[in-house]
C-alpha cells in the first residue's frame, strides 16, 4: 500500500471502464462523493490510443477466461 488514508491502512482499487453520456458520469460523481465509503475517485477519459489498447486488452482476457 502506498500510504495511509484517513488511519486506515486496508483497503482496494477498483476499475470500471464504461460508455456514457456526460450527465451519467456526473450523476456518479455525486454518488461517489455522497458515499462514506468511497474516500477516493478519479474519473478520466480515454484518448483513442487508450481506447484501442483497453479494447484489445479485453479481448485477450476474454479468450483466457474460455480456455
Amino acid at each position: 500500500m502506498a500510504y495511509a488514508i484517513q488511519k486506515k491502512s486496508t483497503g482496494f482499487y477498483c476499475l470500471v471502464e464504461f460508455k456514457a453520456e456526460p450527465e451519467v458520469i456526473k450523476t456518479l460523481e455525486t454518488a461517489f462523493r455522497r458515499d462514506e465509503k468511497v474516500i477516493r475517485f478519479q474519473t478520466v477519459k480515454l484518448d483513442k490510443y487508450a481506447a484501442e489498447y483497453a479494447e484489445k486488452r479485453r479481448a485477450k482476457l476474454g479468450k483466457k477466461e474460455e480456455a
